[in-house]
């Protein structure tokens, strides 16, 4: 019941952090040079490994919940360094819209992908 619960809300948390990149690309950022393909790009992957995450038999949860796990923490990663340092010419801020929604999803996203991939095991019968 556990993996089940995390397999759930791991997919509705990604699938929630592809909404916040494609809203985002939609409302201007895809007028950005090298940030709007990206965000494009996010959205579609993220949309993707919800999917997968809802789909994958038992034996490919966890390999699948680690990947997940890691490109939300790396597009994470990549919105705090447009937070200081930017990135690829680009500096967000945190008054820019959805930056708080994104930061609490995506950390929730890790967190719960990263119990699902630990809980996840294949037990043949």
């Amino acid at each position: 019941m556990t993996v089940l619960v995390l397999r759930l809300a791991g997919a509705c948390l990604t699938g929630a952090m592809a909404a916040i990149h494609l809203r985002l690309w939609a409302d201007g950022y895809r007028e950005l040079a090298a940030i709007g393909p990206l965000f494009l790009l996010n959205g579609i992957l993220g949309g993707l490994l919800a999917l997968t995450l809802l789909a994958a038999p038992a034996r490919l949860l966890r390999p699948v919940a680690g990947l997940t796990a890691a490109f939300v923490a790396g597009t994470l990663g990549a919105l705090f360094l447009s937070l200081t340092v930017g990135l690829f010419g680009f500096t967000e801020s945190w008054r820019a819209e959805f930056v708080t929604a994104a930061v609490v999803v995506e950390a929730a996203a890790v967190a719960v992908l990263t119990a699902l991939a630990v809980a996840a095991r294949h037990r043949p019968r």
